[in-house]
């Protein structure tokens, strides 16, 4: 699972936790209590990308793909976000949290698939706009464990940026989604104590042997990525996405 969320982090800029949270939810079921399973697979799957999401940027930052200036709009709203989308999380319950991670995957995957673009570039955006867009993503990041690239690598693609481009600032943008998301996990679940050996919410085992092959996979999914025709990469996200959110909606 590690090694190949590190790989789609990198070819996609999803951060991986679109692979780690589902895997998560069968390997740990039985273990902990399901009433905190998703929180736990969340939590440890926001944990995972902060490393992943370093290795995925440097490999992107030297293809000079990622966009700072965009990086630079979204930051602020994505921290705020994502550290109050993981303190919510607290008020809701297993199956609200699975279908909603479901149908949100399904949704993005229908608006990549299409292709559905604006008429206007993303340079052209207000800064509320950015504001909005920034804060939004943190929070549905932080609820269902991604590291925002679901949601920014659309945004800036119907936002007329170029498909690899798009891609390399959604894996930047993942890191502070990450580390805001994280952290927000540790605070909310440092009182549950049914999860022996955790940091909170966050599943301390599995983070380290996640962690261990998705380092390792990350660049070589972002070289690849460079390589690969921005249309056919498109459909490949949009499949991706509708396949797992299907899965989570049987689980």
């Amino acid at each position: 699972m590690g090694a190949f969320s590190g790989f789609i982090a990198g070819l996609l800029g999803v951060g991986g936790g679109l692979v780690i949270v589902p895997v998560l939810l069968y390997l740990l079921a039985g273990q902990i209590d399901q009433t905190i399973l998703m929180h736990s697979a969340v939590a440890t799957a926001l944990a995972a990308i902060i490393f992943t999401s370093i290795s995925s940027i440097r490999a992107h930052h030297r293809h000079g793909a990622i966009h700072w200036h965009y990086f630079k709009k979204l930051t602020p709203m994505l921290l705020l976000g994502a550290f109050s989308g993981a303190l919510l999380t607290q008020l809701m319950s297993f199956d609200f949290m699975r279908l909603f991670f479901a149908f949100f995957e399904l949704l993005v995957a229908i608006i990549m698939y299409f292709g559905l673009t604006s008429t206007k570039h993303a340079a052209y955006l207000k800064q509320w706009i950015w504001q909005v867009t920034g804060y939004t993503i943190g929070i549905i990041s932080a609820i269902v464990g991604i590291g925002g690239g679901t949601m920014t690598t659309p945004f800036l693609a119907y936002n007329n940026v170029n498909i690899k481009n798009a891609i390399a600032t959604s894996a930047a943008v993942g890191l502070p989604i990450a580390i805001a998301g994280a952290l927000g996990f540790v605070l909310a679940g440092w009182n549950v104590n049914s999860i022996s050996g955790s940091l909170g919410f966050i599943h301390v085992e599995a983070l380290m042997s996640i962690v261990v092959m998705s380092v390792v996979f990350a660049p070589l999914g972002a070289k690849i990525a460079h390589q690969v025709d921005g249309k056919k990469l498109k459909k490949i996200f949009a499949l991706f996405l509708a396949f797992l959110g299907l899965s989570v909606i049987v689980f």
